[in-house]
């Protein structure tokens, strides 16, 4: 896989580059040259700048005579406007005409959308959200969920062939705690609505009890009915196996409300109980082959060598552990899709388990052990700390959506009652309060924690998914509103204000930030850009006043650069999963 030279600006510039190389006698390969092209830390100084630091060492010629010499080289023309050498850089201002036919003009045909990004992109599998039957979906769980969809959507631009899967935990300890309370100490009648929720306390109250528990009398007899209920998952028979199959579809249901919700559909879903067993029977053959060990009444293996510590397997009990699910799982993955990656997005607490079960199929002789990587992402606190559904201080999803539409409605849409019908005040709620609670989640590097804040997350002015819409909004009005006075041809040649020209470089820089935040896994990069797209545009809006520009002709060219800005806002937040409101 090698990421393709599909910016035009950048590529038509490095081939300028190469030509004054070569009247100078220096000979530098095209790629390296087009890698090198960045940007000026001001951007008074140019559009983009190229160091000369590496010729340097070639030529054994301090770096800024070697900038000053190439400099003597360009002229002015149909692309450059100004080339000076500043140090050991060589700065270039472009034209505007140019840029308008190489970013604006494909981006209002598509073609920008449309280029070859990367070449011969792996196969990948993207395993996301993952949430436990018999609990609650919090807002936690909506950093994944929102991270894993974003990488989804950069990975397809991209031209990767994805398959996007999830693979809840119905089975295990949770899920016994959860029927041990409703069989044996739930007094509350079952609710005719929101069963899925409900069944979260049930879980919360069952952990608690349980661990309360804990050095009483009453702690045996609650192992030993812990036990039972997980040998009837595990036999798929008995009373708790039908408890069970009637109590996860009240969890399904709720995932699949949370899911439409937020746009996401998946290729494929996969069940902790749909590899229990066999999962189990593999970890039993090995163990006869002897790769797998016994230790003190469990089985496993020994990682000491690799600082991995013991991989357990087998509980004392004979069942199955998280880990030895994942390595029935791995070999799944590549023989149900035959993928040449697998992505498991995961928080960075099972970078440890993600470590061994890597490991542990490696030393199976499992080839794809090579081929699973763990993207680890920090975890959302509340302002007060952690959350946790054991305890029950988290903050449900579906709650936290409703609180966010309502406040929505009642900060900013309400006002538009009588000119808005009811229909469109909800509509756009909704799209708000997702652009709010979706950018919020993935604004933010992977590897930093998420603190909530939902007041922060709904302002329309700073680094917020309403933020964004806001623009993309405010342009539609305005464009709506000039219709009818735009009417001359337009003509790029003419935006020579500095601030449009940055305009149209930032434009065309859209391509290189989605790539960068596919193969990084970072979608907080696309976020970064288009926000400061979003700022640039209003401070270009604010500085050149399009209503009362005089030109006709520079008037009409300053409306089809605010279309580009539109069109590119939408299609960067669709990447990122976020819906635009027509008004706002």
């Amino acid at each position: 896989m090698n990421i393709l030279n599909h910016n035009k600006v950048k590529l038509q510039l490095a081939e300028l580059i190469e030509t004054a190389f070569k009247s100078s006698g220096i000979e530098e390969p095209l790629q390296d040259i087009y890698n090198a092209i960045g940007f000026p830390p001001d951007s008074n100084l140019g559009h983009y700048t190229f160091p000369c630091f590496n010729l340097a060492k070639k030529m054994k010629t301090a770096p800024n005579k070697i900038a000053e010499q190439i400099a003597k080289a360009f002229t002015a023309g149909d692309i450059l406007a100004t080339v000076e050498s500043v140090g050991p850089y060589i700065n270039f201002r472009l034209n505007s005409g140019f840029l308008g036919k190489m970013v604006c003009e494909e981006i209002e045909n598509g073609a920008l959308f449309t280029r070859k990004l990367v070449n011969e992109p792996p196969k990948t599998m993207i395993e996301y959200s993952q949430p436990n039957t018999h609990k609650e979906l919090h807002v936690g769980h909506m950093r994944n969920l929102c991270l894993g969809d974003a990488l989804i959507k950069l990975h397809r631009y991209c031209g990767y062939d994805i398959i996007s899967a999830t693979f809840p935990g119905d089975v295990g300890t949770h899920v016994a705690k959860c029927l041990w309370y409703l069989k044996y100490h739930n007094m509350q009648p079952i609710p005719e609505t929101n069963k899925g929720a409900w069944l979260g306390t049930m879980y919360s109250k069952g952990h608690l009890l349980l661990e309360k528990e804990i050095g009483t009398e009453k702690e045996a007899e609650n192992k030993k009915q812990l036990s039972e209920i997980l040998t009837h998952l595990e036999n798929q028979q008995g009373e708790f196996y039908d408890l069970w199959k009637q109590t996860k579809e009240w969890s399904v249901e709720l995932m699949n409300e949370v899911y439409n919700w937020a746009g996401v559909h998946f290729d494929r879903w996969y069940w902790e109980s749909d590899v229990d067993v066999p999962s189990v029977e593999l970890a039993k053959q090995y163990y006869e082959k002897g790769l797998f060990v016994e230790s003190q009444g469990t089985i496993g293996v020994d990682l000491t060598e690799y600082n991995l510590g013991f991989c357990m397997l087998l509980k004392t009990d004979g069942h199955g552990l998280y880990a030895t699910k994942d390595i029935e799982l791995a070999r799944r993955k590549f023989d149900d899709f035959k993928i040449e990656k697998s992505v498991y997005v995961v928080d960075k607490r099972q970078a440890h388990h993600f470590a061994q079960v890597f490991k542990v199929l490696e030393l199976m002789g499992y080839e794809n052990a090579k081929k699973c990587y763990h993207l680890q992402y920090d975890y959302v606190e509340l302002p007060d700390g952690a959350m946790s559904s054991r305890k029950g201080n988290i903050v449900p999803i579906m709650s936290l959506i409703d609180q966010m539409h309502n406040s929505v409605k009642k900060d900013y849409l309400n006002k538009y009652l009588g000119d808005w019908g009811q229909e469109e005040i909800d509509s756009t709620a909704d799209i708000i309060s997702k652009g709010a609670i979706k950018y919020g989640m993935i604004k933010i590097d992977p590897s930093r924690k998420i603190v909530f804040d939902m007041k922060e997350w709904l302002k329309i002015d700073g680094d917020s998914g309403p933020y964004l819409q806001y623009t993309y909004a405010r342009i539609n009005s305005l464009v709506r509103k000039l219709a009818d006075e735009v009417t001359a041809k337009s003509d790029w040649s003419v935006l020579n204000e500095d601030i449009e020209k940055q305009l149209m470089v930032k434009l065309g820089e859209f391509n290189n930030q989605v790539v960068q935040s596919c193969i990084e896994y970072k979608p907080n990069v696309l976020c970064t850009y288009l926000y400061e797209l979003s700022k640039l545009f209003n401070n270009f809006y604010n500085v050149l006043n399009i209503r009362r520009t005089e030109d006709e002709v520079v008037k009409s060219s300053r409306v089809e650069l605010t279309k580009c800005v539109a069109i590119t806002l939408k299609k960067g937040l669709e990447l990122l999963g976020i819906p635009v409101p027509a008004r706002m």
